[in-house]
């Protein structure tokens, strides 16, 4: 298993807290989040079996930007 950790950053606290609930109650891969250095930024880490193509990244990449978020 190879661990994957992606760290997102917000305008507002606000906007990452939304990130980080909606990804408390999503359907993709499980996930673990949390802030990440302040109200800002949220990291997220999950596990990925190496095998085939991973999608979760494209697929967080896609939500975060729903709400302003962006990659770090």
């Amino acid at each position: 298993m190879m661990e994957t950790q992606i760290v997102y950053a917000f305008a507002t606290g606000q906007l990452a807290s939304r990130f980080l609930n909606r990804l408390k109650v999503w359907n993709g891969q499980e996930v673990q989040v949390k802030l990440y250095r302040g109200s800002e930024s949220v990291k997220v880490s999950y596990s990925f079996d190496g095998k085939g193509f991973d999608a979760t990244s494209s697929q967080l990449d896609e939500l975060a930007e729903v709400y302003g978020g962006r990659e770090c």
